[in-house]
């Protein structure tokens, strides 16, 4: 495992209570960073801040709902007062939705799912990036998806919001082009998580069916592209889009 140097630096990781999110904040952490999770799981928050066994000085958590302004804003501020800056953000939380043809797609759901995928995104850099600025420095790492460069058949919220995290990012990577803050997206093909739970077998097999490689991705996979993204070494990359998908989508 390639080791980069997170000593002093602060990570905000959403959805970081569980799958990718999860293993971003394993490897950010044992190269030395402190971490913050944020997750609408209390529970599972607990467990994984246990399983992570940091020192308090080093780990943090909240229970956020990343489709609410306030909150957001307040757990930045919270983590700017218990670690003293914000270095990085991992944008990771995420929903998939219902496996449905646009024209049966429940509003409902599609609000839902833009709420969480992409206005979730916005409202945390937005949040975060004022605390860079005055630093004059930051990584922000959002997660996409291949779906949102290809679009997939019956996900057509989650390939929408997919593939507007992607252009937000371009934006913000060029808006931030002029400081040492860097904006970039990870466009994961199917990762094997929980979030498969959300998913019928059937669009499961699918997912799995256009892959060239055969295979889902791991979880270990996209936090090491991820972490790198997150480093000091990342410094020339930013409004970019960089696969981890088995082949899928490579343009």
């Amino acid at each position: 495992m390639v080791a980069y140097d997170f000593s002093g630096r602060s990570a905000i990781i959403t959805g970081g209570a569980r799958g990718i999110g999860l293993g971003i904040a394993q490897r950010i952490a044992a190269s030395g960073g402190s971490v913050s999770l944020w997750d609408a799981d209390g529970a599972k928050l607990d467990e994984s801040k246990a399983a992570l066994g940091l020192p308090d000085e080093r780990i943090h958590t909240a229970v956020v709902d990343v489709t609410d302004d306030k909150a957001v804003d307040r757990a930045a501020a919270e983590v700017e007062r218990e670690f003293g800056r914000i270095d990085i953000l991992v944008a990771s939380a995420g929903i998939t939705g219902p496996n449905t043809t646009t024209w049966e797609y429940p509003v409902d759901a599609w609000r839902r799912v833009i709420d969480i995928d992409l206005t979730g995104v916005f409202l945390c850099c937005r949040a975060v990036v004022p605390y860079m600025r005055a630093r004059n420095y930051g990584r922000i790492v959002n997660i996409a998806s291949i779906a949102g460069k290809e679009g997939n058949p019956k996900a057509p919220a989650y390939s929408a919001a997919k593939a507007g995290v992607i252009g937000l990012t371009k934006s913000l990577g060029k808006e931030l082009a002029d400081t040492p803050i860097t904006v970039n997206c990870v466009t994961p093909a199917a990762v094997k998580t929980d979030i498969f739970d959300q998913m019928t077998p059937e669009f499961t097999q699918f997912m799995l069916s256009k892959i060239p490689m055969g295979r889902f991705g791991l979880v270990e996979e996209i936090a090491a592209l991820v972490t790198w993204l997150a480093s000091e070494e990342a410094s020339f990359s930013t409004g970019a889009v960089f696969d981890c998908s088995g082949g899928r989508g490579t343009y």
